[in-house]
């Protein structure tokens, strides 16, 4: 179909949307040259996303619904199966078949071992095209998990329209941005926009080709610092990239005035000490400080408060099983496990400008204390209302998915209500029916409690709310 066909396809569509379901079986005659109705469907799925249209059953084409995404989410057991099958030809494209066992694999193992070796002494890494490639076998599927985690959590809030538009700042090889386009639903429209000035780029482009679905993807080949964003968007993603820039802070404030009203920033960033924590202190900074809110995980429930304590949070969800193209890379090796990580585990901070909360509680201190003023209460039972900001740390921060019948200690769990200027942990020492919120809790929850003792641990310069027999833990509904 030539330009001027496709231009007449266009401009039919535009004039029937907003009277009747576009059939291409009825407006292929009113085209020059009455092209095959399959040439005009084609059409209309290529401009579907600037069009606002999605295809239904039928074949026939109606506007995308205003109302919110709706997504049916039940976790991540695997990286699937068509993005698996992307890397390997990218792998097989540059190094050959035998790319796990020949000299490709033996250069792959070597710069992942600097790059983690950079990372753990903080040294920044060059994104040329071995370190990208890389690192998509490394982390493409952790990263790909915990970004359909927590986009799965905002479409459940209502917070991601099914017209949805993108920007990905510092998209990397593309885990998170596969992870929400393999998320949006056949009803929903995305015109994604990716920001990526690195070799990971050339990564990326060919993980996109793989999304179906109403999507529309953009690669610009520029730096956060450099790319002028033309919103409104309604969904900005850092993901595992703040830490990265020399000043994030102004990095995220330049980039939220392109942010619709009703639109969400979600910044993405490893579970490791230095990056979460390095998470919360931006998040304070274009929150407490700055032009945004904090929707989640880490609300503030106290009007006007702001939180001062170190806070190294992060969420953990479930291995992955192993991908194929990880068992190979480290099989051809030394085949210890060096080159698997199927560990999902992040932090992750939901901003707005439009003061929207996960949760909106109207508290008072005459019922429930307030973190920042605990000295007072100290030796004494309390009633609190706090977010559940870890799993069990009794097991250990790098090891949160220990079984719970291993020997750890009491369950430990950090608290926050966003006026913390210190640490708080709940300590689980009797459990019971009434306490039993605390533990099922997911990360993120809101509880109350009820007749806590606080206490102070010297060791760990921090406070203890202990949980036992006597308290009743309640999770918010």
């Amino acid at each position: 179909m030539n330009q001027e066909q496709r231009e007449q396809v266009v401009s039919n569509a535009k004039y029937l949307q907003s009277v009747r379901p576009i059939d291409p079986e009825e407006i292929f005659e009113y085209v020059e040259g009455a092209p095959h109705p399959a040439a005009v469907r084609q059409v209309l799925r290529e401009e579907a996303v600037s069009l606002g249209l999605v295809e239904r059953d039928d074949g026939s084409f109606v506007p995308v619904a205003d109302e919110p995404l709706s997504v049916t989410f039940h976790g991540v057991e695997r990286v699937p199966q068509d993005l698996s099958m992307a890397l390997e030809d990218v792998l097989v494209e540059e190094f050959g078949a035998g790319w796990p066992d020949d000299t490709g694999g033996d250069r792959l193992r070597a710069r992942l071992r600097q790059v983690k070796e950079d990372y753990l002494q903080g040294d920044s890494v060059e994104y040329d095209r071995l370190t990208a490639l890389a690192y998509a076998i490394y982390h493409l599927p952790d990263y790909y998990a915990a970004s359909q985690y927590v986009f799965a959590d905002l479409a459940r809030d209502g917070l991601l329209p099914k017209g949805l538009r993108v920007l990905d700042v510092g998209a990397g090889v593309g885990g998170p941005a596969l992870g929400l386009l393999d998320l949006a639903p056949d009803d929903a429209l995305v015109d994604y926009h990716a920001v990526e000035p690195s070799a990971a780029a050339d990564v990326l482009e060919p993980m996109l080709d793989t999304v179906e679905g109403h999507v529309d993807t953009t690669v610009h080949r520029e730096t956060a610092e450099a790319f002028e964003p033309e919103g409104p968007y309604d969904l900005i993603l850092f993901g595992n990239v703040l830490s990265e820039l020399d000043d994030p802070v102004s990095v995220v404030e330049t980039y939220a005035d392109a942010l619709d009203d009703d639109g969400t920033i979600v910044a993405l960033a490893p579970a490791d000490k230095n990056t979460a924590i390095g998470l919360r202190r931006i998040e304070r900074a274009v929150a407490d400080a700055g032009p945004l809110n904090v929707y989640g995980p880490t609300v503030r429930l106290w009007e006007g408060a702001t939180p001062e304590s170190e806070c190294w949070s992060f969420d953990v969800k479930p291995d992955l099983d192993v991908p194929g193209f990880q068992m190979r890379l480290d099989e051809a090796g030394a085949g210890k496990g060096e080159f698997v990580n199927v560990d999902v585990q992040y932090a992750y901070s939901v901003l707005r400008k439009d003061g929207r909360k996960k949760y909106d509680v109207d508290l008072d201190v005459s019922h429930v204390a307030r973190m920042d003023a605990m000295e007072k209460h100290v030796t004494n039972r309390i009633d609190l209302a706090a977010i559940k900001l870890s799993h069990d740390l009794s097991r250990g921060r790098d090891d949160a998915r220990r079984d719970p019948d291993e020997e750890g200690g009491n369950p430990l769990y950090l608290l926050g209500d966003g006026s913390e200027r210190i640490d708080h942990y709940a300590v689980l020492t009797e459990p019971s029916v009434l306490n039993a919120d605390l533990g099922d809790a997911d990360y993120g929850d809101l509880l109350f409690f009820e007749n806590v003792l606080v206490l102070w641990n010297d060791d760990e310069e921090a406070y203890n709310l202990v949980v036992d027999g006597e308290v009743v833990v309640d999770a918010a509904v």
